[in-house]
């Protein structure tokens, strides 16, 4: 029996040892790209993840655009050419996220809810305070740069 737990903590410790070595393995979470978002006299930090549809829009940069009102909640922009998609299902959308939907379309939301819609996360203004404010009730410009 003394063998037998002898052993058992033997190998639960080379398991945990294991799962540090893939901890420490130089395996690095996603990384985030910083820009900013102006609207009017206001500007919003905000960070893109670094994937492939995120890139393509930053190519684009800098960016300045009219994005139009929807629903009370969300301000969009069609691109005339499509960006790489990787859609999911989000189910809840939060203030300051920022998609891609239906490949072409960049949406900058400004109120929390519940969607049945897929989209491809681009990123997240970091500080939504005054958004609101800033969006205001019609369409916007909008500067997006690095």
């Amino acid at each position: 029996m003394k063998k037998f737990l002898l052993a058992t903590l033997i190998l639960a410790g080379l398991s945990l040892t294991g799962c540090g070595a893939i901890a420490n393995s130089g395996v690095k979470p996603p990384t985030s790209i910083p820009i900013k978002i102006i609207i009017g006299e206001k500007t919003f930090d905000a960070i893109l993840a670094d994937t492939p549809s995120s890139q393509a829009l930053i190519e684009k940069f800098p960016l300045d655009i009219e994005m139009r009102e929807l629903n009370g909640n969300e301000k969009y922009y069609s691109f005339d050419k499509n960006l790489p998609t990787r859609d999911t299902s989000v189910m809840l959308i939060h203030t300051g996220d920022i998609m891609l939907w239906a490949s072409n379309t960049i949406v900058i939301f400004y109120q929390d809810f519940q969607t049945m819609y897929n989209y491809t996360p681009l990123g997240k203004i970091m500080n939504t305070d005054g958004l609101i404010e800033a969006v205001g009730n019609g369409n916007i410009r909008v500067r997006f740069e690095k």
